[in-house]
């Protein structure tokens, strides 16, 4: 009889330190989804304001295409378009018309404000001569820039403190389960 409690006092010992480690991980995996969520919104707009600087610059200078100024993007400005710029590509290789869905495809974490104005600009692209081009990409480039900083406010807030909230779950566990 000693033997089976024993042997159940063990099993529940490691069984308890199993449980607080798989909690622990969820805490700080809960922590770190939502940070990267936060730091992902800042990096998008943050790279649509480079994309609107960079049709300013290629437009007045070297009049390229809408195509070959998105091709010729660097590789972390399109990972940080999060595939927007594919699905754009995609719209203008088929000839097909620009559809909000289309657009937006994996893309979660705008609102719908923010959607509109992201799908206007890119249904201005290329419609108008150059001079009015260069005017709307400006007052779009504004702003991405107001939407910039909300998500660069909304990182430093929430997004650390998510981070952090994340550990700290992980400690209360820790010292319930103990």
């Amino acid at each position: 009889m000693k033997i089976y409690q024993d042997l159940g006092a063990k099993l529940g010992g490691k069984m308890k330190i199993i449980i607080i480690a798989i909690l622990s991980l969820v805490c700080i995996f809960f922590g770190l989804k939502f940070y990267t969520k936060y730091k992902k919104r800042k990096n998008f707009f943050d790279a649509l304001v480079y994309l609107c600087q960079k049709f300013d610059v290629e437009i007045n200078f070297s009049r390229q295409r809408v195509q070959n100024i998105i091709l010729s993007l660097d590789e972390k400005i399109k990972q940080n378009l999060c595939g927007l710029d594919k699905n754009f590509l995609q719209c203008l290789e088929n000839k097909e018309s620009l559809e909000k869905q289309k657009l937006f495809e994996n893309l979660s974490f705008l609102n719908e404000d923010e959607q509109n104005n992201i799908f206007l600009f890119f249904k201005s692209l290329g419609r108008s001569d150059m001079e009015n081009q260069l005017k709307e990409i400006k007052n779009f480039e504004k702003k991405f820039g107001d939407f910039l900083s909300s998500a660069s406010l909304e990182f430093k807030k929430y997004g650390k403190l998510s981070l952090k909230l994340g550990f700290v779950a992980c400690l209360l566990v820790v010292v319930i389960f103990i």
